[in-house]
């Protein structure tokens, strides 16, 4: 089992392995999830697995080792201190998981990773993840118009980031 880099009341962060990847992989692919992204393959999940500058971090109960979803994080070694949560998935909607995972990405993100600034993007139509990540503190940057092309049709994404000082603040308030 990878590293754990976070634990919270019910879910805890761990560093992924290789063993992971197929979970990873149908999560991707599961059609509750496959909608609100693009997938990646084996190939580039085992190359950024070991990588300096991105983490695969699942997210599982802590109860049980179930995982229930995963983040990638890349940015690690930016000079910028900036990270991009490029994928965050979580498989048990509708039982607080997502803010929990949220949560811990932000601790460690801060606390635990050095970063300054944290963002990621989110399709324009996906309104329970855009709930998530604006109930932990993220802020709405803008929108990418048209930005991918999907089946035919081009997309929007919304961008959202958060700053050190803004989730300290937060924290300091007894946010969640």
């Amino acid at each position: 089992m990878g590293k754990i880099v976070r634990e919270g009341t019910r879910l805890r962060l761990r560093v992924a392995e290789e063993s992971d990847l197929d979970y990873i992989l149908a999560s991707e692919a599961a059609p509750e999830n496959a909608r609100y992204i693009i997938a990646d393959s084996r190939s580039y999940h085992l190359d950024t697995l070991d990588s300096p500058s991105s983490v695969h971090l699942i997210v599982e109960r802590k109860d049980d080792g179930a995982p229930v979803g995963f983040i990638v994080a890349t940015g690690l070694n930016s000079p910028h201190h900036e990270q991009y949560w490029r994928r965050v998935i979580i498989n048990e909607p509708d039982k607080g998981y997502g803010k929990e995972a949220m949560n811990l990405l932000l601790a460690w993100a801060f606390e635990d990773a050095g970063a300054h600034r944290g963002w990621l993007d989110c399709k324009e139509y996906n309104d329970r993840a855009l709930h998530v990540y604006e109930a932990v503190g993220l802020k709405r940057e803008g929108v990418m118009r048209e930005t991918i092309l999907v089946n035919g049709t081009y997309e929007n994404l919304v961008m959202l980031g958060i700053l050190d000082r803004e989730w300290r603040a937060l924290q300091k308030e007894g946010h969640e």
